[in-house]
């Protein structure tokens, strides 16, 4: 679970985004006196011309972030540029998009937005947390030899702050395997958090092994021995381990499961 920043290729979708945006900049920067260095500036502190550019010459996907500041800036709606983004902001103004059942105070969007109110959303509420396109097997180890940043996940603040979260510490992956089963199913979104590297008794954690990344309980026996436990019960197929304290911290813990979201 190394950082791996390689952006995936953009989709047919993303390009004419970019276009559209494009295409409204340069039509309405004159008179609305429009620099790529004010939206940079609009879009908080690091972000620079240079990204700004990305954004509208097809190199950085639109994010709703981005999203909108530019459609405050440029006066439009942003379904005007992108239909899609449109649409997980109507959602997540509803309060429907991404919503778990196992986490209910802590919705979820696919793209990441920032501190800015936009049709009755106070952005500001949330907190954005990088998605990897990686996988933890609940099952056999799954091999992340690379992986790209896809998007981000929004999460209330205020859930992260009760769980004693922080932002930087944070990593959204993704399940793969039925092991874990019932609590986590295949492809399951997983919030880790990477600060989290200590076994605890009860909890899920990712682990790094030679055989690739796995998701397991961690079950500490009356001897202080562990068991890396499958939730799944059919444990002929996935069946439990017992380590030594030793042995356990052999393992490397890449972080605890702290929120998982999936279908129902």
């Amino acid at each position: 679970m190394s950082k791996n920043t390689r952006k995936l290729p953009l989709t047919e979708e993303q390009l004419l985004e970019s276009d559209r945006l494009k295409a409204l900049f340069e039509g309405k920067k004159k008179e609305l006196g429009l620099t790529q260095e004010k939206i940079a500036a609009e879009l908080g502190d690091g972000v620079t011309q240079g990204a700004v550019s990305h954004f509208l010459n097809r190199r950085t996907a639109l994010n709703l972030e981005a999203a909108v500041v530019f459609a405050r800036l440029l006066k439009v709606p942003v379904a005007e540029f992108s239909e899609r983004l449109a649409a997980d902001l109507d959602r997540l103004r509803d309060g429907t998009l991404g919503l778990s059942s196992s986490a209910p105070e802590a919705p979820a969007v696919k793209d990441e937005v920032a501190s800015r109110d936009h049709q009755g959303v106070d952005l500001e509420k949330y907190t954005f947390i990088d998605q990897y396109d990686a996988r933890a097997a609940a099952g056999p180890g799954y091999e992340n030899h690379h992986f790209a940043l896809r998007n981000t996940m929004a999460f209330k603040t205020d859930w992260l702050r009760a769980k004693g979260a922080k932002a930087k510490n944070l990593k959204v992956i993704y399940a793969h395997g039925e092991s874990m089963w019932p609590t986590i199913s295949d492809r399951d979104v997983l919030l880790v958090d990477e600060s989290c590297i200590e076994p605890v008794d009860g909890q899920i954690f990712v682990m790094g092994t030679l055989d690739g990344d796995i998701v397991k309980r961690l079950i500490k026996t009356e001897s202080g021995d562990w068991i890396v436990c499958s939730d799944n019960p059919d444990k002929a197929r996935y069946p439990n381990k017992e380590l030594s304290e030793e042995e356990i911290n052999e393992h490397r813990l890449l972080g605890r499961v702290i929120w998982r979201g999936g279908d129902l």
